[in-house]
């Protein structure tokens, strides 16, 4: 009996020794395990191969195993022309967002709002912008638009969200923004950073960032500084030279006669201070013109291909498309010599044709497929010499998987939903309602004549200017706030009227991060106030934004008035100038002209192209 109660308690203990070995061996298997996950504190990075489906916000990798795909019947949908120029905020479903009702929260402080106005044409030194969690606390309007900056010399928190600014001038760049409460959450993207550097940046020194640092959870910035800081600061091993072709070899020439641009300090067709390096522009554009060389397919049936639309919400597309078609400077016939590829489809009458993304998605993927096996250019580089000009809200999604390699073009300019900086670039949104005269309505009244201080007028959609008019709509008798305007004569009338007579109009996102209302507030004269985070302005790789336009964060609209009455006149006078000065990049002509929006579209092209044969 003795006996068997030994071998019950032998058994016990070793059943015991074995719970705790397996216990033992998992604990360091998980150690090892989240170690290698998470190297230097750093999150994993989310794979770039990702294309959308539907509307989930859950993405995933999708591939097409349709054979067919058929035209639905289009002409309907071209029925009523109204009904396609409101298109984009009509049917953007997906652009009803969970965020609708309050303002959403952006994880960085920006500078001091005299400061960026009293320095308009000063360089300092480099910063870095540190936005540690804020203690709550009461704050007046004055203590709503300080600022935390550290010099980059003092050591930054890990926690701490970083962004630097790479020799840009903290004075003249940043702009104001209220401290975030306790209750507000910072949205970070974390994805690993496939950028390309820029040509035509400034001659300024970059800053090194290690393997962590670029790992490490990035805060997506809300104006044009931070983004052309952050496209300096990383570095990609797609910037490498992937191919030896004549075109490349002919592009790789080209950029190193760009980086020895000679300086010009006065030019009487440029204004300078509108450009982050009016020599490097001027003497690359010049380049464009000599040498750039594009093949477009002809493959494609209309309407979807070869047939642009001219007017409405999406016209620069159509625009675009059919300039460049009927272009004879850039224009080859033989593909062996071209230095990029022109995919001419529509995204807005692929819109209203496939009424499904998915059927749109895999329509795109039939045309690549197209392409690929008919000729060798597609797979040799794939795609990434490619380019496609597409206006649609839907654009960025039904192309982030067919077209993923290619130059983009897209007025979605989301950089929180697939727009990827250095490789895409933006397409400016121009409602053309008349073609014949684009700039109908357009007034420039001089600064004097202007006795509005801010202008808004639009349909409630998405999220944002609900929380607008909430602040602001019948608040203040020098601030035009409004909601809809009627459609007839009359209301566009006064539309136009308000915006020729304000200093400021507020270009607030609708469903989505762009809006017209930049465009439109350029013609007119008013300088453009932006309030849509992430989104990216267009040819912000060559302009310098902050010199015609201002910047302000969505949760900063209860400041608005605060922020827009503390600029000296001075400042306002250099913003008016400047957007007197850079009207003439934003103009279609039927006959296109120097500078022109045209030409200004293909150079940001040309500039995303050239940056793939920078050298090692």
């Amino acid at each position: 009996m003795a006996m068997k109660l030994r071998h019950v308690a032998i058994r016990r203990l070793l059943v015991v020794w074995v719970f705790v070995v397996v216990i033992v061996v998992f604990q360091c298997c998980w150690t090892t395990y989240k170690s290698l996950l998470n190297a230097d504190g750093s999150s994993v990075a989310f794979p770039d191969e990702v294309s959308i489906s539907g509307t989930s916000e859950n993405e995933g990798v999708y591939r097409s195993t349709a054979n067919n795909v058929t035209f639905a019947s289009h002409s309907k949908e071209y029925a009523s022309e109204k009904e396609a120029e409101l298109d984009h905020e009509l049917e953007s479903k997906r652009g009803i967002n969970s965020r609708e009702g309050h303002l959403p929260s952006k994880g960085f402080t920006v500078g001091n709002h005299e400061d960026a106005i009293e320095g308009f044409t000063q360089k300092s030194s480099k910063y870095a912008l540190v936005d540690p969690t804020p203690k709550v606390g009461e704050m007046d309007n004055k203590q709503n638009i300080q600022h935390n900056v550290q010099f980059a010399s003092q050591e930054i928190p890990s926690e701490g969200i970083k962004i630097l600014d790479a020799g840009f001038s903290m004075s003249d760049k940043f702009l104001v923004g209220k401290k975030p409460s306790n209750d507000s959450r910072i949205e970070s993207v974390k994805m690993e950073p496939q950028l390309l550097k820029s040509p035509l940046s400034m001659s300024y020194s970059e800053p090194k960032m290690n393997t962590s640092s670029t790992r490490s959870n990035l805060v997506w910035p809300t104006s044009i500084t931070h983004i052309s800081s952050w496209l300096q600061s990383v570095n990609s091993a797609s910037m490498r030279p992937r191919w030896s072709s004549r075109p490349d070899r002919e592009l790789f020439s080209a950029t190193q006669e760009i980086e020895n641009a000679r300086i010009i300090s006065n030019s009487s067709e440029l204004y300078a201070p509108a450009f982050l390096n009016v020599s490097k522009f001027s003497r690359s554009y010049e380049l464009m013109e000599r040498k750039l060389k594009v093949f477009i397919y002809r493959e494609g049936p209309k309407p979807v291909f070869h047939q642009p639309k001219m007017r409405g919400i999406y016209a620069s597309e159509g625009w675009f498309m059919k300039l460049m078609e009927g272009n004879k400077r850039f224009i080859v016939k033989d593909p062996r010599k071209a230095h990029l590829f022109y995919l001419p489809f529509s995204s807005q009458i692929l819109r209203v044709t496939l009424p499904k993304q998915k059927q749109m998605e895999q329509y795109l993927e039939k045309y690549v497929e197209l392409i690929a096996g008919k000729y060798r250019f597609w797979n040799r580089t794939g795609g990434a010499d490619h380019f496609l000009v597409a206006c649609h809200d839907w654009a960025s999604q039904i192309t982030r998987q067919p077209m993923k390699g290619c130059i983009r073009c897209l007025c979605n300019s989301n950089v929180a939903k697939g727009f990827q900086i250095g490789k895409d670039t933006t397409l400016p949104v121009t409602y053309i309602h008349s073609v014949m005269d684009p700039l109908r309505g357009f007034v420039g009244k001089p600064p004097s004549e202007r006795s509005i201080l801010a202008f808004f007028a639009g349909s409630m959609h998405g999220y944002l200017r609900p929380i607008l008019l909430e602040h602001w709509e019948n608040k203040e008798p020098n601030m035009k706030i409004l909601g809809p305007m009627p459609r007839d004569l009359e209301g566009k009338k006064l539309y136009m009227g308000y915006m020729n007579s304000s200093k400021y109009c507020i270009c607030a996102r609708g469903y989505e991060v762009h809006t017209p209302r930049i465009i439109e507030a350029i013609f007119s004269g008013c300088v453009p106030v932006i309030i849509s985070d992430d989104y990216v302005p267009p040819f912000f790789e060559v302009l310098n934004w902050e010199a015609f336009s201002l910047f302000v964060r969505e949760r900063d609209i209860p400041s608005l008035r605060d922020i827009l009455l503390s600029i000296p006149e001075e400042k306002y006078l250099a913003l008016h100038l400047g957007v007197k000065k850079v009207q003439q990049h934003f103009l279609w002509h039927k006959v296109p002209v120097k500078y022109d929006l045209f030409h200004m579209i293909l150079h940001a092209i040309w500039n995303n192209r050239l940056s793939q044969t920078r050298p090692r």
